[in-house]
């Protein structure tokens, strides 16, 4: 990636100067989330501003809870590198945000990150996973590159070489296993999980790992990049996407979404796998 030269044109976007050379790409870190995962119980009390934003599973929201009521929360960190060569931009427009009073910033993206608990057996969903809607910045970088979007800031985005970081202590950095018994789950972790914003990777978005839960403690290994559309790993209960394309690559058999964008085989095949494009786009 060869960062523009000072004094060079940039495109305008939402009020900056960003860089739009090529597309961005996503990738989340497994050692990341494996390193910091735990069980926390938190009253309702202290859970206001989580329940305003649907954190929490539906059976948070009955009538006969009460704030003294507890819930049990499966915390994980986060942390998202832009491994591309264009900034990752929200897919909605500024004046679209929401402002979010508790948190007192806004969220640029409904769903930024998708987190489901998965029966490691069965692969279906035993937690009601959640969107988590995110503000976007640059919390670090890589050495050569500079922070240049903030939550607070005008504009937000996640500019190529930087991260954006959130610590499992941070409200809705979780999923809510108040329900949930005690066994061998799968937590997958999502980013732009509907594609809303292009990539030139999707490949590379999904994070996987082993969960042994006990009731009282959460233990997470293996945790792994995993293709989305491998079917070794497709939790049978998420709901299903506008259409499939089955295809396999180096014998190996993948099913990749055509989602709601409704955009042509050749486009999801040419962003999933760059290596494989295919001529006449």
């Amino acid at each position: 990636y060869e960062r523009p030269r000072p004094g060079s044109r940039y495109r305008p976007g939402y009020g900056t100067g960003y860089f739009q050379y090529g597309l961005p790409d996503l990738v989340p870190d497994p050692y990341y989330i494996q390193a910091s995962t735990y069980v926390q119980k938190m009253s309702m009390y202290n859970l206001r501003c989580a329940a305003e934003e649907n954190c929490l599973a539906s059976s948070a929201y009955r009538a006969d809870v009460t704030e003294y009521d507890h819930r049990v929360l499966l915390r994980f960190p986060q942390r998202v590198k832009n491994q591309g060569t264009s900034d990752f931009l929200p897919s909605r427009p500024r004046y679209s945000w929401e402002w979010h009073s508790c948190h007192q910033h806004y969220h640029s993206m409904d769903e930024f990150s998708h987190y489901d608990l998965l029966d490691a057996n069965t692969q279906r969903r035993v937690a009601e996973g959640h969107k988590a809607s995110f503000c976007l910045e640059d919390t670090s970088c890589d050495y050569g590159y500079h922070r240049r979007f903030a939550c607070t800031a005008h504009t937000q985005g996640l500019s190529p070489g930087c991260y954006d970081t959130y610590n499992a202590d941070i409200d809705c950095q979780w999923i809510d296993i108040t329900d949930v018994a005690p066994g061998n789950y799968i937590l997958k972790v999502s980013v732009n999980p509907s594609y809303l914003v292009h990539e030139s990777d999707y490949s590379n978005n999904v994070v996987r790992c082993d969960i042994r839960y006990t009731g009282h403690h959460a233990y997470a290994s293996g945790c792994t990049i995993s293709p989305p559309g491998l079917l070794s790993h497709a939790p049978l209960t998420e709901p299903p996407p506008v259409a499939w394309a089955a295809f396999t690559v180096q014998g190996r058999l993948f099913l990749i979404p055509m989602n709601e964008q409704r955009l042509s085989f050749t486009s999801v095949i040419t962003c999933h796998f760059p290596s494989h494009a295919i001529e006449g786009q």
